[in-house]
């Protein structure tokens, strides 16, 4: 876009949010990007906060619900039933001052320090690995300890991956229809955080790692021929880990039939109870602090399967609310994206969009397990499952979607950023 056709878009913006505008639809590049508000290019988008504010608020609520009755089992005897509760506020805390430090950050500083941000992340999912470093929890080594606080990498990646995606493909835009110029390189990173995150093992973050890269591609602008060709090499390779791995078969099979006699007990175990706690909730749910499912039966109500207690708990309406809650997150990080993109940041535009493939992906996934739709496997409700790591990762980008939808408002205000 030239600078007079973008002179001449402030000069009709000036014009139109003159006393008695309202509300105009806008179009810029040919891209119509929907009614907006005048009020809106100051300050921050408001709407998102505050759906924001709501995920993290009903989550914290529903995490106090699903582990007050933890103490009872006899693994978590020595917590007490605030435990839960307190450890997700103090990292609600860490998150939120987080989030409003990285609002102040331009997004030509995460642009200039992606390839960085990148290679830190790439440390991390090495130094996860060394024992003494890396901290076994289940079996899987994913935490690093600071403290008296746990660090999971593999969230960290997600964010590193999504901002060198991005500046990936503004440096590869001019040659991004040729594969090994283009998909190639970005391809071999993606598989190096992959080979890290499978040795931990950690299936369920480079499934997500892997959709956000190729999301960013596609919306980059790579042949449609080279994207089938890269989903088809990663539904091979997924293939390949499930079937080279007797236990991700037995949850596959578990999830084809989770009631036999067989699975019931065993690999179906979750899902089954997710499914009777779904199914207790019916259309309004048993009430908040009513679920049964939770004492006991469930096994991980607070973290993976806490759409299980919602459901329990709230019913059909309340599984229905949070969907449209996050159908209108992703829709609307998506929107911001498009608008950036018009303003020829194509940067800013691809990290509010993969942002939104981030949120509504892993949202999706955790759902679908929940609703015995997909089969099991360990990713948490984006900004409400119990997770320290996962939350303050969420935050920060959510943040930097702000601060792109902030910078675009003031480009069309006729200011510079």
């Amino acid at each position: 876009m030239s600078a007079a056709v973008l002179q001449g878009l402030r000069a009709r913006y000036q014009r139109l949010f003159a006393p008695g505008a309202d509300v105009l639809p806008v179009r810029l590049g040919g891209s119509r990007l929907g009614s907006v508000n005048p009020s809106r290019f100051h300050g921050f988008d408001q709407a998102l906060v505050w759906v924001t504010l709501t995920l993290l608020l009903w989550g914290l609520v529903m995490v106090y619900s699903a582990s007050i009755a933890m103490p009872d089992n006899p693994r978590f005897a020595r917590y007490t039933s605030h435990y839960f509760l307190l450890r997700h506020a103090m990292w609600l805390v860490i998150a939120l001052l987080a989030a409003a430090a990285a609002y102040q950050v331009p997004l030509a500083l995460w642009e200039k320090s992606a390839r960085a941000l990148f290679l830190f992340s790439i440390v991390l999912l090495v130094l996860v690995l060394i024992p003494h470093i890396g901290k076994v929890v289940y079996g899987a080594r994913r935490w690093i300890g600071v403290g008296p606080v746990s660090f999971q990498p593999s969230e960290l990646a997600k964010l590193t991956v999504l901002l060198y995606a991005a500046d990936y493909m503004v440096r590869k835009m001019e040659v991004k229809e040729r594969f090994f110029r283009a998909v190639l390189p970005m391809g071999a990173a993606v598989a190096v955080v992959g080979v890290l995150l499978l040795a931990e093992p950690d299936m369920g973050a480079f499934m997500v790692i892997a959709i956000i890269a190729m999301g960013i591609l596609f919306l980059g602008g790579v042949n449609a021929r080279m994207f089938f060709l890269i989903a088809a090499v990663l539904l091979v390779a997924f293939s390949l880990m499930i079937a080279s791995s007797e236990w991700r078969r037995e949850r596959i099979f578990a999830y084809l039939d989770p009631w036999s006699e067989k699975n019931a007990l065993a690999k179906g175990y979750q899902l089954t109870h997710s499914l009777i706690a779904i199914g207790r909730g019916e259309i309004f749910g048993v009430g908040l602090g009513g679920s049964v499912e939770k004492l006991s039966w469930l096994p991980e109500a607070h973290t993976d399967f806490l759409l299980a207690v919602i459901g329990e708990e709230f019913g059909l309406v309340g599984v229905t609310l949070l969907i449209v809650l996050f159908f209108w997150l992703v829709r609307r990080m998506m929107q911001i994206g498009r608008q950036a993109i018009a303003l020829e940041r194509v940067f800013a535009g691809l990290v509010a969009q993969g942002v939104a493939i981030w949120m509504g992906f892993q949202a999706f996934i955790n759902m679908g397990v929940n609703l015995g739709a997909l089969p099991t496997k360990g990713l948490t409700l984006p900004l409400m499952s119990y997770g320290g790591s996962a939350i303050l990762m969420n935050l920060v980008s959510i943040a930097i979607v702000l601060k792109i939808d902030q910078e675009n408002r003031t480009l069309m205000h006729g200011g510079r950023v």
